[in-house]
C-alpha cells in the first residue's frame, strides 16, 4: 500500500479528534443535536485550520444513522460510502477549477433531485472566492431557498473577497490560529503513534514554524522524519532539515553588530550560506528574534507571549539591556524592508550583506534615527576623551591670552612635513583668508565633474585657532560624494592652492549634508571650542603610541 501523508493519515474522524476550533465545534454539535441545522455555512480561516475537516465531520453527521453527541459513528453504511468517497450525497468541489457559470449552473440542476438514500445532500465549495461574479450570481438564488434536504459549506482563506449578497445568507465561523501548544501536544500523539523518537525541543521548533497551521505542522513533520528515518529527531536536525538558524547563532550575530565588527558579521554569514541556510527564511527569524528583544525591552512579563526557555529569555534581556529602543526599530526596519526586496530577488546574499553594513554602520544612511545614532557616537566618543578612556590623550599646554584673559585657540601636534611640503611654509590664517578670496581662480584652474561640484562649494576655515591651517570645502549636495574620499583630487586641489597661494594648505572635502557629523568637520571645530571653554585653556592632543 502506498504511503500516506501525516496530515491526510491523522485528519480528524470525529468532532471530538478537532483540535483548536472548540467554539466552533461546540456551536455545530449543538445544531447537530437540537435538530437545528442550516442550510448555508461559510467556513473563513488561515490554511490549515481544520476548515475542510470540519466540513466532511458535518457532512457524515447529518447523514449518521447513530450519530453519538452530535458526531457520526463513522461505522454505518452511510458513514462508511462517504468516508470512501462513494456517496453521492456528499459532492466536494473545487472553486479554483470550477470557477464558471456552466459549473454553478450544474449545481443548480442536480438540487432538485433529493437524495438516493440519507437525509441530505451536502455541497463542499473549497477557495469559494475563486468563482467568478456570473457564478456568484447563479449560486445566489438556489443559496437563498434551497429544498431543505441540501446543505452547502462554502470554505476560503480570502473572505473579504466574496460578495456581500451571499455572506449575509450563510451562517460565518471564523478559524481562528492554532496555538503552538496545541499543535505540539498533537505533536507528541503523533509520534507516540507513529514510534519515532524525537526531541522535545524539536517538536516545539516544528510547532512554532507552522506558525498556527496544523497541517502546515505536519507536513513539516513529514519531512524531518523522512530525512531521519528510523533516528532520533533532534533539535539540530530540524534545523538543518529546514534551512534554520538557532537562536543562539542570532545572539553571536547581533553582539557583533552592536560591536560595528563587519567582518565578523560578514564572516557569520558565510558560515550560514556555506551550511545551506535559507536566506529568506533567516531574515524573517531574525527580524522575529529582534521584535523579541523589543518585547523584552518594553515590558518585564513577556514569558507567556515570547514561549521561550528560561535561558533564552535571560539572554534576551542581556541583550535587550545592550541596545538602544530606537537603535532596535532602526534595525527591524531594515531588516522589514530586505524581507520584502529578497523574496523575489536573484541577488538574496549581495541584499543581505548590504542590509548588514547598514546595521554597523548608521552613518550609511541618511533617516532620522540613523544621524541620531551618529551624533551618540560622536558624544560617546568625546566623553571618552573627556575622562581619559581613551587612548587619546588631553594635556594642558600654556597658551596666549585671549579675551578677557582667558586662553584661545588648539595647539595641534607637529607633523614631519615631507621634503616637497619643506618648499612651503604652512598657511596661516592670513593665508587662508587669501585662498578663500582667491576661490574662483582656484576653481578655474580645474576641469570636468569636479569643477562643477567645487563651484557650488564653500570654502572654510577654523579662525579660533592660528595653528589649524586646514581648509574644509564644504559641498553642496550629494553629487561630490565620489570625491569625498578620493586622496588624487584632494592632493590636486592642494597643489593647486600651493601654485597660487604659496603655501601649505591641508584640504578636508566634507558634505554639507554631514558637515555637522563627520569626523574633521566644522562641527569637531566647534566641539573643540566647547572643550577648551569647559577646561578653561588650551589642550593639546596627542596619540599614545
Amino acid at each position: 500500500m502506498s504511503y500516506t501523508a501525516l496530515y491526510r493519515k491523522f485528519r480528524p474522524g470525529t468532532f471530538e479528534d478537532v483540535k483548536g476550533q472548540d467554539p466552533i465545534v461546540k456551536t455545530l454539535k449543538n445544531q447537530l443535536v437540537a435538530d437545528r441545522i442550516g442550510h448555508a455555512y461559510l467556513f473563513c480561516g488561515t490554511r490549515g485550520t481544520g476548515k475542510t475537516s470540519i466540513a466532511k465531520i458535518f457532512a457524515r453527521a447529518v447523514n449518521c444513522e447513530n450519530p453519538q453527541n452530535g458526531s457520526p459513528c463513522n461505522e454505518c453504511p452511510s458513514c462508511r460510502a462517504i468516508l470512501s468517497g462513494s456517496s453521492m450525497n456528499v459532492i466536494e468541489i473545487d472553486a479554483a477549477s470550477n470557477n464558471g457559470v456552466d459549473n454553478i449552473r450544474e449545481i443548480r440542476e442536480e438540487v432538485s433531485y433529493p437524495p438516493v438514500d440519507g437525509k441530505y445532500k451536502v455541497y463542499i465549495i473549497d477557495e469559494v472566492h475563486m468563482l467568478s461574479i456570473g457564478a456568484f450570481n447563479a449560486l445566489l438564488k438556489t443559496l437563498e431557498e434551497p429544498p431543505s434536504y441540501v446543505i452547502f459549506i462554502l470554505a476560503t482563506t480570502e473572505a473579504h473577497k466574496i460578495p456581500v449578497t451571499i455572506l449575509s445568507r450563510c451562517q460565518r465561523y471564523d478559524f481562528k490560529r492554532i496555538s503552538q501548544d496545541t499543535i505540539l501536544a498533537r505533536l507528541r500523539e503523533l509520534v507516540d503513534r507513529e514510534q519515532v523518537q524525537a526531541e522535545e525541543k524539536a517538536l516545539r521548533y516544528i510547532a512554532k514554524k507552522g506558525d498556527g497551521s496544523m497541517r502546515d505542522a505536519l507536513s513539516l513533520m513529514d519531512q524531518c522524519i523522512a530525512f531521519y528515518l528510523g533516528e532520533t529527531l533532534t533539535y539540530d536536525r530540524v534545523l538543518e532539515v529546514l534551512g534554520a538558524v538557532d537562536t543562539e547563532v542570532f545572539s553571536r550575530l547581533l553582539r557583533k553588530i552592536l560591536k560595528e565588527d563587519i567582518t565578523g558579521a560578514i564572516l557569520s554569514l558565510e558560515e550560514l550560506i556555506m551550511q545551506g541556510r535559507d536566506l529568506t527564511q533567516f531574515v524573517n527569524d531574525f527580524t522575529w528574534y529582534m521584535r523579541n528583544l523589543m518585547l523584552v525591552k518594553n515590558s518585564e512579563d513577556m514569558e507567556d507571549v515570547l514561549d521561550v526557555s528560561s535561558e533564552n529569555l535571560l539572554q534576551l534581556k542581556e541583550e535587550a539591556s545592550m541596545i538602544r529602543e530606537d537603535t532596535l526599530m532602526r534595525f527591524i526596519r531594515i531588516f522589514s524592508e530586505l524581507s520584502g526586496k529578497i523574496r523575489l530577488s536573484s541577488n538574496k546574499r549581495v541584499h543581505l550583506e548590504m542590509a548588514m553594513i547598514k546595521l554597523c554602520k548608521p552613518e550609511a544612511e541618511r533617516d532620522e534615527i540613523s544621524l541620531l545614532e551618529r551624533i551618540r557616537r560622536l558624544e560617546k566618543g568625546m566623553n571618552q576623551i573627556l575622562s581619559g578612556e581613551t587612548s587619546v590623550k588631553i594635556q594642558a599646554v600654556p597658551a596666549g591670552p585671549g579675551k578677557s584673559g582667558e586662553a584661545t585657540g588648539w595647539q595641534a601636534p607637529e607633523t614631519e612635513a615631507s621634503p616637497e611640503e619643506m618648499e612651503y611654509k604652512k598657511a596661516a590664517p592670513e593665508d587662508l583668508k587669501r585662498v578663500k578670496s582667491m576661490w574662483k581662480s582656484i576653481i578655474a584652474e580645474t576641469s570636468g565633474r569636479f569643477k562643477v561640484v567645487l563651484s557650488a562649494a564653500e570654502p572654510k576655515f577654523n579662525a579660533q585657532d592660528p595653528q589649524d591651517n586646514r581648509l574644509f570645502v564644504v559641498f553642496a549636495d550629494f553629487l561630490a560624494e565620489p570625491y569625498l574620499n578620493n586622496t588624487q583630487t584632494k592632493e590636486m586641489l592642494e597643489q593647486i592652492i600651493r601654485d597660487k597661494a604659496g603655501c601649505q594648505v591641508e584640504v578636508k572635502f566634507v558634505l554639507a549634508a554631514d558637515e555637522g557629523i563627520q569626523k574633521g568637520s566644522l562641527a569637531s571645530i566647534d566641539l573643540e571650542e566647547r572643550i577648551r571653554e569647559f577646561i578653561h585653556t588650551d589642550i593639546e592632543i596627542e596619540e599614545e603610541n
